[in-house]
């Protein structure tokens, strides 16, 4: 969590505005909990599945998110010969895990509207982008007021691209040789969902009066 609060450091501005932080699960939401917690800010999880190439999970063909919104890597796709059926597969797959992930993690609250106002998108770290890309279009279809993506770490290259899609970056380190989110973090566990479903109980219990209500637009 300390890499949220490193990022808060530089996000005052945002602290009691109308704005919601989003945490894409499961790394992201550790640091966008920290994050929501020195700004002042309610959190929710906006939920993004990455496609992972067959036989290489770990390398991103592109990413699922809420709304149907499907992004393709086309570098990926067309360097390693990847067919349309192959991505329809692991979309499909994706899809229900997106699905499954919304209703374990939300428990029956409802997701919290940003129509209006300022989105901080937050992950652990920006690789290919993929994931990313695929949450900030799909939640344009919200008509927040803003979005803000906002990591601790990231390819220079990843970010510049998202910057030139009209999006508003905040990358507190862009290394060079960078391989890896997780080679930049002293302890980089995988996140479980009841850890996920523990920090947004906290975020709810934390700012009571900050809740959805209060975020219904006007």
């Amino acid at each position: 969590m300390d890499a949220g609060r490193q990022l808060a450091a530089g996000l005052r501005e945002f602290a009691a505005t109308p704005g919601v932080v989003l945490g894409l699960p499961r790394g992201g939401v550790p640091v966008a909990f920290a994050l929501a917690q020195e700004l002042r800010l309610p959190l929710d999880v906006f939920l993004v599945r990455k496609l992972g190439v067959p036989g290489q999970e770990e390398l991103a063909m592109g990413a699922v998110a809420a709304g149907n919104v499907r992004v393709i890597n086309a570098e990926v796709v067309r360097a390693l010969g990847i067919l349309p059926e192959q991505i329809a597969r692991v979309a499909d797959l994706e899809q229900q895990e997106l699905e499954r992930r919304a209703a374990a993690f939300r428990q029956g609250h409802p997701q919290l509207p940003v129509a209006g106002r300022t989105a901080i998108v937050v992950d652990d770290g920006l690789a290919t982008g993929s994931t990313m890309r695929a949450a900030v279009q799909a939640l344009r279809m919200a008509e927040p007021a803003r979005i803000l993506v906002a990591v601790p770490v990231g390819a220079a290259d990843t970010c510049d691209r998202l910057r030139s899609e009209a999006v508003q970056v905040v990358c507190l380190h862009t290394p060079h040789n960078f391989f890896a989110v997780g080679q930049w973090y002293l302890n980089f566990q995988q996140t479980t969902d009841e850890e996920v479903k523990e920090l947004l109980r906290r975020s709810r219990e934390s700012l009571p009066n900050r809740g959805t209500a209060e975020l219904l637009p006007s």
